[in-house]
């Protein structure tokens, strides 16, 4: 596979740019930031009213000739243009829209009254530190973070989807765009290289794996993408699939190549497969390697996990097997 076709190639944690954008900005709407703007009191309703429907809106009332609203803004701008989309910043001249202060008993400035859902639901007012205005957008907005959290989970699942789906080459774009806003994110890896080994990227898996950090390497999802290389690592030391095939065709009583192919098969994800063989090595001669089509039977049931359909079925034909 080619650098060029390749849908994530690199490094961990940078093995592709995704699509999908985490806290991406929206269109500048003046000098102030991309996420400020003056309103007016025809404008305030959709501006304000409505768009904090969508997310926290703060609405600061100043003048010109306010000294410490000159003190404010500045600092206010930039806090609400760091939290990047966490809250928008929108901001009334008084002087020149004097009806929705009034109406809104606004009898001091600098003043900031925070709306959501329509509707205001805290306030300060004068000239207050940085760090308590990082602590009001907090108090309004929620942590930050909290909200790039909620989406990387939302991207995981629709990523898991197109896995399920047989989209692989879509899931690995959303895994990848995961990985490059949080390249410690464990599922994201995990994805990423069980598409790499749907894709017949073996060897990009396993070096990805190696260069994962030890604490992520201790995850659950990733040591089962672990355990799976470890399967197809064994498989290609059985031999060729088409090879043993063929042995069974010549000598279906091969026992030996049957066994060995069926370990092909569950690497390879053809779980029913895998049990057939197994099975049928059963029927035939429960003493071959110490009744070790049994215990294989067993090693997969407890890989593939108790409610996974082929364990079901294979295990209802085992104990007809083992009883009759």
């Amino acid at each position: 596979m080619s650098g060029t076709d390749n849908p994530y190639g690199g490094s961990y944690g940078g093995q592709m740019t995704g699509s999908t954008q985490f806290g991406a900005p929206s269109a500048t709407n003046d000098a102030g930031g991309v996420h400020v703007k003056d309103t007016s009191t025809a404008g305030f309703t959709a501006d304000v009213i409505e768009d904090s429907r969508n997310q926290p809106i703060l609405v600061d009332f100043w003048a010109p000739w306010c000294g410490p609203c000159k003190q404010l803004t500045p600092i206010l701008e930039r806090v609400v243009n760091e939290a990047q989309g966490r809250v928008k910043l929108v901001k009334l001249n008084i002087d020149d829209h004097p009806s929705i202060p009034g109406q809104m008993g606004i009898q001091s400035i600098p003043a900031v009254v925070a709306f959501v859902d329509g509707r205001p639901v805290d306030g300060f007012m004068g000239a207050v530190p940085e760090t308590q205005l990082r602590e009001f957008i907090d108090r309004v907005a929620g942590p930050a973070g909290a909200d790039q959290a909620a989406e990387i989970e939302a991207v995981l699942g629709e990523a898991e989807t197109l896995m399920g789906t047989g989209d692989t080459q879509g899931a690995a774009q959303l895994y990848g765009a995961v990985l490059q806003v949080d390249p410690a994110n464990a599922k994201a890896a995990a994805g990423m290289m069980r598409c790499m080994i749907e894709l017949g990227d073996l060897a990009r898996a396993s070096q990805m794996l190696q260069s994962l950090p030890e604490e992520i390497a201790q995850d659950a999802a990733i040591q089962a993408v672990a355990k799976k290389l470890e399967q197809f690592e064994e498989a290609r030391k059985l031999g060729d699939p088409q090879a043993l095939e063929q042995e069974l065709v010549l000598n279906a009583d091969n026992h030996e190549a049957r066994m060995k192919l069926a370990k092909i098969r569950n690497a390879e994800g053809r779980r029913e497969e895998a049990a057939e063989h197994l099975l049928t090595v059963m029927r035939k001669d429960r003493t071959f390697d110490d009744d070790g089509a049994r215990r294989q039977l067993v090693e997969f049931f407890e890989a593939w996990g108790p409610k996974d359909p082929a364990t079901t079925a294979a295990r209802r034909r085992m104990s007809s097997i083992l009883f009759s």
